[in-house]
C-alpha cells in the first residue's frame, strides 16, 4: 500500500501571508492540525501546526489588555512561525515508510510531493484509520492472538486450519513475539465459533499456543 492511496488529496494550505488568527480559525473551521505553507508561486515553502500557533499566541498571563491582543497577532504571518525545513514524502512512498519517518521526526503529518508540486498529505490520522481497516476493527467476529514459533510455513499451517474449519478470515497481523524464536499473530475470524477456533488452534501442536481470544460484536469490538 502506497501513500497516494491513502493521503487526503488537495490539502487545505495557507500563504506566507496568512495571518494567525485566519490560520487558527481554518483549522478550528476545517478541524484539521497542520497547515502547508505555499509561496505566491503555489511552491511549498513549510508547514505550520496547531501547536506552532498556540505558541506564538500570548499566555493568559499577559499583561497585554484585550485590544491589544487582536492587533498583535494580526501581525503575526505564517512565515514567522512556520517550520521551513518540511519532511516530505512522494506518492509512491510505502505506507509503513511514511509511518517510520512520522515516528523517527515525532511528527504527525507529511505533505506529500509530485515533483516540486504539493499534491496531498498523509497524516497520524489517516493511518489510524488504517490500522482500524488492517486488524478489521469494524467487523463483527473473533479476535484470537496466537504464539507461534518463528518457522516457515507457520501461518499456512494456521489459516489453512481455520479454512479447514469453515472459518472466515477478516484479517491477519504479525509482530514480534516475546523472544527472537517466536512471533504473534492476530487473527479475526468470522462464519465459525469461538470454541471451535480456539480448539482447532491448540490441536495445531508444534509450539502453536493460544495467547488470548475474545468474540467482538460491533459497535463494540476491540482492536
Amino acid at each position: 500500500m502506497l501513500v497516494g492511496e491513502r493521503m487526503t488529496k488537495r490539502p487545505i494550505t495557507v500563504t506566507e501571508d496568512t495571518t494567525l488568527p485566519e490560520a487558527l480559525e481554518l483549522m478550528r473551521k476545517e478541524k484539521i492540525r497542520r497547515l502547508p505553507v505555499l509561496d505566491k508561486h503555489g511552491k511549498l515553502v513549510g508547514i505550520v501546526t496547531e501547536l506552532d500557533l498556540l505558541r506564538a499566541s500570548p499566555s493568559p498571563a499577559t499583561t497585554l489588555s484585550v485590544y491589544e491582543i487582536p492587533y498583535l497577532l494580526a501581525k503575526v504571518k505564517m512565515r514567522e512561525i512556520m517550520t521551513t525545513d518540511v519532511i516530505t514524502v512522494t506518492e509512491d512512498t510505502p505506507i509503513e515508510e511514511a509511518a517510520r519517518i512520522m515516528a523517527d521526526n515525532k511528527i504527525g503529518g507529511l505533505p506529500v510531493m509530485r515533483g516540486d508540486k504539493l499534491v496531498g498529505i498523509i497524516t497520524e490520522t489517516d493511518l489510524f484509520k488504517l490500522f482500524l481497516e488492517l486488524f478489521g476493527a469494524r467487523h463483527s467476529g473473533i479476535r484470537i492472538t496466537l504464539s507461534v514459533p518463528e518457522e516457515k510455513g507457520v501461518l499456512a499451517k494456521v489459516t489453512g486450519k481455520i479454512a479447514e474449519i469453515g472459518g472466515n478470515i477478516i484479517s491477519v497481523g504479525t509482530a514480534a513475539g516475546e523472544d527472537p524464536t517466536t512471533s504473534t499473530i492476530v487473527l479475526r475470524v468470522a462464519d465459525v465459533s469461538e470454541e471451535t477456533l480456539v480448539a482447532a488452534m491448540e490441536s495445531l501442536g508444534g509450539g502453536i499456543r493460544v495467547m488470548h481470544h475474545r468474540t467482538c460484536e460491533l459497535p463494540v469490538c476491540p482492536v
